[in-house]
């Protein structure tokens, strides 16, 4: 009998995601590496690359185990003293670490006593974090392939259509359809083929929820892919995911390479009369694209611009045929409902929002990254007690949510419930999981500018309403911003905007007004101010801002070196003047003045 091999003591489970990679993740690795072996410890140390935990604004994150110590901002030079005070001498590093307590609990989630992870609640982000999303064996030994194991060998389409139904499941991509009902409708249809696709393009400005899903758990989308494809009679999956999504790319490729080198994609599963596989293709990155008809046209070759409904894909989707279209959190669902039950799945939520939703916490908050709460967690819960509150001891202003085309909500709506009706009855959307915070800082006129010029230069151009009536809005807003504002915008705003909504083609277009018409229902004395009084409170708008030096001046001469354009003059120790007709208001002399002596206005 060989001697038996020396048993790992230490895991140590280093964030491998986007953000981290960009902030050193791979030269980290290699440094733990370096140290392992420089101490003579390689082989009672495994090292676990993952995805994304979510705490995107404190990576790069790294965990050790036993303990499960979470380090935070953590860089290269901090591995020598991790190493040898922590692996070697079994006391962490205090000044690295992330303070909070959390638990592990048999549905594989991970819960929280307090602050990040106290309230959230993980079943898309499950493994995220947690397993090695390029090893397939990390997926299996946590239930994975489970789930459609037990539908192939214990239920018929019909029950597995019936069970999803039953659980409440909406779907994630933003209109919040139910879930079971789109299987249905597909599976009824009669065809010589079906497909079944993974809306991946994922182009909200700020949302990162598909991609960190995708690249922390890639073979959770595939196994409910596979599900899905047995409940409505396909055989044929296709994954469409933007290209600038390189490392989720990467990830999905050797997740389908190994599901079938295992047995679970391919001819005859688990040896079964059941086939399915997948193919990925890659978007250019059109936002118009995420619309699930010019989505198949993009796939079919053709330019993706949006189509009349009905027919619904459900009945004539791509190349004609009967097409089952969910996105990446829905498809990531549904192997928990399976295997943990529809009756479980139900309790989680609210009467008509069940399960959890993931978003991209983003913009002026402490704790910025990627969130999983259960629905009916209030705005106030997510930005105050998961997010921390506002950066900087600044005043919270506004929340907006449901990407470009969602809403910008005030104070006064911090306790709705994060559900379907709850945020259109505030005037907002819950969309595909973007939230971004805004503070006093910001100018409410100023951000609808920026949603709506992104959403017109997206717009496919199909429609009039959208093509036209998105860029009268722009125009108009611009001239507001510029201090050429006139009585009768706002109104004028208000009408393009309801007409849009109504006249326009698909979703983009019926959504794009919402950040302007929100900000003028919540915010419109701002808009008032920026006509009529030639002024930003907030003092973002550059042609609505004046500069001016004040007494405290004790003449340093430093805002007079950095105008670019010579508008300052003043000798030294002398009180210095700006010459409003050269300045461009760049606000450079603002920014390097040290004594406060001058005022914004």
């Amino acid at each position: 009998m060989g001697k038996n091999k020396k048993k790992k003591e230490f895991v140590i489970t280093l964030c491998d995601g986007t953000a981290c990679i960009h902030n050193g993740s791979k030269e980290i690795k290699s440094g733990i590496e370096k140290q392992l072996e420089k101490h003579g410890i390689s082989e009672s140390v495994r090292i676990i690359l993952s995805g994304c935990l979510g705490m995107c604004d404190k990576g790069p994150v790294l965990i050790v185990n036993p303990g499960y110590t979470i380090y935070g901002r953590v860089t290269e030079k901090d591995i020598p003293e991790i190493i040898e005070s922590h692996i070697i001498g079994g006391k962490a590093v205090s000044r690295l670490v992330i303070d909070e307590d959390h638990l592990y609990n048999r549905f594989f989630r991970v819960f929280g006593d307090v602050g990040f992870f106290g309230r959230q609640m993980r079943i898309t982000l499950r493994n995220c974090g947690i397993i090695d999303p390029e090893n397939i064996d990390d997926y299996i030994s946590l239930r994975g392939y489970e789930a459609i194991a037990k539908v192939l060998s214990d239920m018929k389409p019909g029950e597995v259509i019936e069970e999803v139904k039953h659980s409440g499941l909406r779907g994630r991509g933003g209109a919040g359809f139910p879930t079971g009902l789109k299987w249905e409708f597909t599976a009824g249809q009669k065809s010589d083929e079906k497909y079944v696709i993974c809306n991946a393009d994922e182009g909200d400005p700020g949302a990162f929820m598909d991609r960190s899903a995708i690249e922390g758990d890639p073979h959770t989308v595939i196994e409910g892919m596979i599900i899905g494809g047995y409940a409505v009679g396909s055989s044929k999956g296709i994954i469409y995911i933007r290209a600038e999504y390189p490392l989720a790319i990467k990830r999905l490729e050797k997740a389908i390479k190994d599901s079938r080198r295992n047995g679970f994609l391919g001819e005859n599963i688990f040896g079964s009369d059941f086939s399915f596989d997948i193919e990925i293709r890659l978007g250019a990155g059109a936002f118009v694209c995420g619309e699930e008809t010019a989505l198949i046209h993009s796939i079919e070759g053709s330019r993706g611009m949006p189509r009349p409904r009905p027919p619904y894909p459900s009945v004539n989707g791509l190349f004609g045929k009967p097409t089952l279209i969910n996105n990446v959190e829905t498809w990531a669902n549904i192997p928990v409902i399976i295997l943990d039950g529809a009756d479980w799945f139900r309790k989680v939520g609210t009467e008509k929002s069940k399960g959890t939703k993931v978003f991209a916490l983003a913009g002026k908050v402490k704790n910025t990254g990627l969130v999983e709460v259960p629905m009916g967690t209030t705005l106030r819960e997510i930005i105050f007690d998961i997010g921390g509150g506002i950066e900087n001891g600044k005043k919270f202003k506004a929340v907006q949510t449901g990407g470009p085309s969602g809403g910008c909500l005030p104070e006064k709506y911090l306790d709705t419930p994060i559900d379907y009706e709850s945020l259109a009855k505030a005037g907002s959307i819950m969309g595909s999981g973007g939230m971004i915070v805004i503070d006093e800082d910001s100018c409410m006129v100023g951000i609808a500018k920026f949603f709506l010029e992104f959403t017109q230069n997206e717009s496919c151009g199909k429609c009039t309403p959208c093509r036209e009536g998105t860029k009268r809005m722009l125009e108009i807003l611009t001239r507001i911003t510029e201090g050429k504002g006139e009585e009768g915008d706002v109104e004028k705003l208000e009408r393009l905007g309801n007409l849009i909504k109504k006249a326009s083609l698909c979703g983009l277009g019926q959504s794009a007004p919402n950040p302007v018409l929100s900000t003028i229902l919540n915010f419109r004395e701002e808009y008032e101010e920026h006509i009529k009084d030639k002024k930003c409170r907030a003092g973002e708008c550059r042609s609505l801002i004046g500069y001016e030096i004040n007494s405290k001046c004790v003449g340093c001469g430093a805002c007079k070196r950095v105008c670019p354009v010579g508008a300052i003059s003043g000798t030294p120790k002398n009180p210095h003047f700006i010459d409003k007709a050269k300045c461009v208001k760049c606000g450079q002399c603002y920014e390097v003045c040290k004594f406060g002596a001058i005022d914004k206005k």
